[in-house]
């Protein structure tokens, strides 16, 4: 968990309108963001998966016919 120290920014009429972060912990929390969609496109993608595997050899070939 990234531990962050937000500064609030008000508009004329006192309302928060702009966070500000120091660096590091804006880098940590993209991180962290990245990190979580990258798992999310993983549980997609497992759902989705057959079991099916096709071999590297035939992949390329099978490219290699299409592109002839």
């Amino acid at each position: 968990m990234v531990d962050v120290h937000p500064q609030y920014i008000n508009d004329t009429k006192g309302n928060k309108s702009l966070v500000v972060l120091p660096v590091q912990e804006f880098e940590s929390l993209m991180e962290e963001l990245e990190e979580l969609e990258d798992i999310r496109l993983y549980d997609e993608a497992k759902k989705e998966d057959t079991g099916e595997r096709t071999l590297f050899s035939d992949y390329l070939n099978s490219r290699k016919a299409k592109n002839v």
